[in-house]
């Protein structure tokens, strides 16, 4: 039971293997015909994961698309991410676990992103319409439009710019939630390794955008 976390009430083992299976499976078909029914049950299999996935990382780095107008849930986070892979996988293969729960993850922060850019978009045009309104612009003033949330433009360019085997650990530990052995295993080295990418990620990181949060480096297993 210590090797086995329990996500809605599926082992999460259980659901390494039944996956890494079903990419199997995957490699030994041709054509998107054949491919997709595979792909659909694969997507069926770690959509337990993949939900809490969507929520760990709404909940921790998007909190504001939660709220009004969006009102995001992890189940639309989920939806889209769900299309988003059966796209992405018409032109990608994945061959191991890790692999395929980065592409996830991948698309994850690409969909969240976006969102995150189009309600700074909306905040920014409803800004600028109402300093119309309230005081019109005068005559040979220079002043700009508000800015669109450079902190977080800035914090996930610095995420996506990491050396791959960083960046890869970043996500399942700190953006995933996924704990140190959970980590390794899926990784496929030590918990020291993942230890040690982890802390380079964050020192990068820092030199970037600043202290990220003085919270431990490891998370419990």
């Amino acid at each position: 039971m210590a090797d086995e976390v329990m996500i809605g009430g599926v082992g999460e083992g259980r659901t390494t293997a039944a996956v890494q299976q079903y990419l199997n499976d995957l490699a030994n078909v041709s054509g998107n015909s054949e491919a997709e029914p595979v792909v659909r049950e694969l997507l069926g299999r770690a959509v337990d994961r993949l939900h809490l996935m969507c929520a760990r990382l709404l909940h921790r780095r998007y909190p504001r698309l939660k709220k009004g107008p969006l009102n995001l849930t992890s189940e639309d986070v989920l939806g889209a991410v769900v299309g988003r892979m059966l796209k992405a996988m018409r032109q990608v293969r994945p061959g191991t676990v890790r692999q395929f729960f980065a592409l996830a993850s991948q698309h994850m922060r690409w969909e969240l992103n976006d969102l995150a850019r189009r309600l700074d978009e909306r905040e920014a045009a409803l800004e600028l319409n109402e300093s119309w309104v309230e005081a019109p612009r005068e005559s040979g003033s220079d002043s700009a439009p508000p800015g669109t949330s450079p902190t977080l433009s800035r914090i996930l360019s610095a995420i996506d710019e990491l050396p791959g085997e960083e960046r890869e650990v970043f996500d399942l530990v700190r953006l995933q939630g996924i704990g140190i052995s959970e980590s390794a295993r899926l990784v496929g080295v030590s918990p020291k390794t993942i230890q040690r990418r982890l802390k380079r990620s964050l020192m990068l990181l820092t030199e970037r955008v600043g202290d990220l949060g003085s919270d431990d480096d490891s998370q419990p297993s």
